[in-house]
């Protein structure tokens, strides 16, 4: 089986954001930022597979910092865990002010990414080589990321029919929501 290093994956992506960026609160749109992270994981992912790769899942992304018109986002990518088709990508996002130097972390996040083949299925990828202890915890992250996704899609599946409607409504309880059909 192939082996590739993290830094066979490593992507960096830096675009300027531009006034049509820009949501009706001034700030560049958190739907911008996100098609751009899919973009650098995408890139990431066939990069080291060799392959096409498609978007299965994302996590983290939580917006720490708010983006303004004029400043450069890079987006930082590498892979940080591999299963047997598919790839968790970490992606660091940054934005400086070219006119000051301020650099801003604005968030980080991870895409789960499969490899596909010429015929739309699902392919192996190389076994990920990790050659220190930072690739190693983040190896390790990934794998719980995986399986803490995996139960959320379980949860997710589970049917709450089985659940009465007295237990529905004790679900309410201290929640900010208010029956009115009762």
């Amino acid at each position: 089986m192939k082996r590739k290093t993290v830094s066979d994956s490593e992507v960096t992506i830096t675009e300027l954001m531009i006034p049509s960026y820009a949501n009706f609160g001034g700030k560049v749109h958190g739907g911008i930022l996100l098609s751009l992270m899919d973009k650098v994981a995408y890139v990431c992912a066939s990069k080291y597979a060799q392959a096409y790769c498609v978007t299965v899942a994302v996590e983290g992304v939580e917006f720490l910092t708010p983006v303004e018109v004029g400043e450069l986002v890079s987006l930082k990518a590498s892979v940080n865990y591999v299963g047997r088709t598919t790839m968790i990508i970490g992606i660091r996002v940054e934005s400086l002010q070219p006119q000051t130097g301020v650099l801003k972390h604005t968030n980080s996040c991870y895409f789960t990414m499969a490899a596909k083949d010429e015929n739309g299925d699902l392919t192996e990828v190389p076994i990920l080589q990790l050659s220190n202890e930072t690739q190693l915890r983040r190896f390790c992250e990934g794998r719980a990321i995986r399986r803490l996704s995996l139960q959320k899609r379980e949860f997710l599946k589970a049917n709450l029919d089985g659940i009465g409607l007295p237990e529905r409504i004790a679900m309410t309880q201290g929640e900010r929501a208010e029956l009115t059909f009762l």
